[in-house]
């Protein structure tokens, strides 16, 4: 029943999303928004609606570690797997803005998380602190959008057109019934897929927090499994990567700006094994991102199989650790004294060549 109710949690949060996006874009679109603004706020945003919609309904519940164990699991997930498997599909290039702007951005957000979370714990100001750049972070792509060339304008044109006359949803009662019944599946969908995670944590016997950081941040994931990987198999590789960057930044922000709020006073606790392990992960994965994408402005193939045997190797870390498995020391010791170093060596060999072979051509 568990298993069930997991699986209808995880697809009703899909449909939500999905319907969520639909009618809030096409909303603001009657209203006269630009197609590149929906693209840039509702739409992206929209993707990370289930990672909202769980954490919060985690808080309510008093399950604060899955609330948070969520978002960070989220962001490994997001660029290790996501942008892996998309990688490996077709090599992601890399527009120089990504380089140059949102990856900084994304990495200034989750050193702000580590920052906030040392105290064990993210208060009412936090989570007000990180909605308000938020609302800042929205309103100057908004502003930057303007200045946007013809093309970047098209990209987004064909990406969200407006409901064209007389179809189903081009009145704005219709498309006010697609965000309310969005809303509607996400609460249920969240409810379910939340119980479903306490149970199994409960019958693998692991912690609230793991089952947060794999099972449930790849759920809730989906949305963004499904908009990169659709978009690198139709070539649009800049969206592939854009949506995955984008999430990561919405999803601290926006996700535990949100939770932190609704848990009021009493705040969300930060176990000591994620401010220990977890969240650090998630920093080095952001930070580990810049060096790979300015290498040829592209992700290789190569380095989507190394970003998904990463994500493999943490999710099995966890396992192990969880249940203090007899193979821990061996694997913790294979992964810091060999894998992770030449991996370092070997990015920054790729990365200092780079130039070299700019300058030769």
């Amino acid at each position: 029943m568990n298993v069930l109710l997991f699986l209808a949690g995880l697809a009703t949060l899909v449909v939500g999303a999905n319907l969520l996006v639909r009618g809030a874009s096409k909303l603001a679109l009657s209203f006269g928004i630009s197609p590149l603004v929906v693209g840039l706020t509702v739409v992206a945003f929209g993707t990370s609606a289930p990672e909202v919609a769980v954490s919060v309904g985690a808080v309510l519940d008093g399950q604060t570690d899955i609330a948070i164990g969520n978002v960070v699991g989220s962001n490994i997930f997001n660029v290790l797997f996501i942008l892996g498997v998309s990688a490996l599909i077709v090599p992601l290039v890399v527009n120089v803005q990504l380089i140059r702007q949102e990856v900084p951005i994304m990495i200034g957000a989750s050193l702000l998380l580590l920052a906030l979370g040392l105290d064990g714990r993210l208060g009412l100001l936090d989570g007000a602190l990180f909605l308000a750049l938020l609302a800042a972070y929205t309103a100057f792509l908004v502003v930057q959008s303007r200045r946007e060339t013809a093309a970047a304008q098209a990209d987004f044109v064909e990406e969200n057109r407006p409901a064209e006359p007389g179809a189903w949803d081009a009145s704005w009662p219709v498309q006010v019934g697609l965000i309310a019944a969005g809303l509607v599946c996400l609460v249920f969908g969240s409810d379910w897929l939340v119980t479903a995670a306490i149970a199994f944590a409960k019958a693998m016997g692991v912690s609230d927090l793991v089952i947060g950081l794999t099972i449930v941040a790849a759920g809730t994931s989906m949305p963004e499994v499904a908009a990169s990987i659709t978009a690198a198999i139709k070539g649009e590789r800049d969206i592939a990567v854009g949506n995955v960057v984008g999430s990561n930044t919405f999803n601290i922000l926006g996700c535990l700006g949100v939770s932190s709020v609704v848990a009021g006073d009493s705040g969300l606790t930060m176990a000591p094994s994620l401010l220990s392990f977890d969240i650090w992960v998630m920093l080095a994965v952001a930070l580990a991102s810049l060096p790979v994408f300015m290498t040829g402005r592209e992700i290789a193939r190569w380095e989507g199989g190394v970003f998904v045997a990463y994500y493999a190797a943490y999710v099995t870390y966890l396992i192990l650790a969880a249940q203090q498995h007899d193979a821990l020391p061996a694997f913790s010791g294979a992964m810091m004294s060999f894998v992770i170093p030449i991996t370092v060596i070997t990015l920054v060999v790729v990365l200092l060549r780079k130039p070299k072979a700019d300058a030769s051509s």
